[in-house]
């Protein structure tokens, strides 16, 4: 009886720390996706486009104090973009990969609207929430670090989903790129 006892509490505390796991590792997964999300909604911004920012108060010569800065990085883009960003959620489920076992987020259909080739090598993760937690998850961590976003976002830092999601706010344990880290697509020149 005693032995029995001790099996089911092992068991109990087994399964209390694989969910606590589980869930720090999707929440490193939901930032990185909003990272992504974000520099997404900025590439598409027309580079062009200018914002006036500064102060509309007068100095003791009566001129404001103003700048034109890119409308796709400054506070008033970005503020939109975060207010909005937890709703692309919605597009992503959990999933494993066949070859690893490994967790990830997978987006269902790309941004031009066709099928994410990636399905064939993924399980989809079962969920009974049906991955409406991934936009809980956002929202929390979107309204808890908001500020770390803009300030990192605004600046446009290299390597940002690492900069913020491991450096600033401790949501994944990576602190540097791994060797095959996948860089984005960019078409640069």
């Amino acid at each position: 009886m005693k032995c029995s006892s001790y099996v089911l509490l092992f068991a109990f505390f087994y399964i209390v720390l694989a969910d606590d796991e589980t869930y720090k590792n999707v929440r490193c997964l939901v930032c990185r996706s909003v990272v992504e999300e974000i520099e997404n909604i900025i590439q598409k911004v027309d580079p062009r486009k200018k914002v006036d920012v500064g102060s509309y108060r007068l100095d003791s010569k009566g001129n404001q104090k103003q700048k034109s800065v890119p409308y796709a990085r400054s506070e008033v883009h970005l503020t939109e973009v975060m207010e909005t960003v937890c709703n692309k959620m919605d597009d992503y489920v959990k999933a494993t990969y066949k070859t690893s076992g490994e967790l990830t987020l997978l987006r269902l259909v790309t941004e031009d609207g066709k099928m994410n080739s990636l399905m064939s090598e993924v399980d989809i993760v079962q969920d009974s929430d049906l991955n409406k937690s991934l936009k809980f998850y956002c929202e929390g961590i979107v309204e808890e670090y908001e500020d770390n976003f803009l300030k990192l976002f605004a600046k446009d830092v290299a390597n940002i989903d690492i900069k913020l999601c491991s450096d600033d706010i401790h949501l994944c344990s990576q602190t540097e790129p791994d060797d095959d880290y996948e860089f984005e697509d960019k078409d640069e020149l």
